[in-house]
């Protein structure tokens, strides 16, 4: 099992910056896949970024390719996501997941978390 908790979450305005995180436990993550999700109320939930946790290998959605920055820290086993330039259609709840596979296909991730709320002002 893999435990993953998001943190990092708020309220800021058009123009400015966030970066959440994702602590993940419960076994190694050396084989996974770590991915970011997020879902706006009314909508389905989007692919954001992913990231093999190996090789570093790097997936963004085309609507914050750019703006947004998927890392890893081995030694902390945590996955972050920096949001620069932040507009408010980025307004959603943010979802941390792990996977096998490099895919933003979020049917194929294993794990997820409770997520952590972002609004962004105009």
């Amino acid at each position: 099992q893999v435990q993953l908790v998001e943190s990092g979450g708020g309220l800021v305005q058009a123009g400015t910056s966030l970066r959440l995180s994702c602590a993940a436990s419960g076994r190694t993550l050396n084989s996974y896949v770590m991915g970011w999700f997020r879902q706006a109320p009314g909508k389905e939930r989007e692919f954001v970024a992913a990231v093999t946790w190996r090789d570093k290998m790097t997936q963004y959605a085309d609507s914050v390719k750019g703006r947004f920055t998927i890392s890893r820290d081995y030694a902390k086993n945590t996955v972050y996501l920096q949001m620069n330039s932040l507009k408010p259609e980025d307004t959603a709840l943010y979802y941390c997941a792990a996977g096998r596979l490099p895919t933003p296909e979020g049917e194929e991730y294993d794990y997820w978390g409770q997520g952590t709320q972002v609004t962004v002002s105009s």
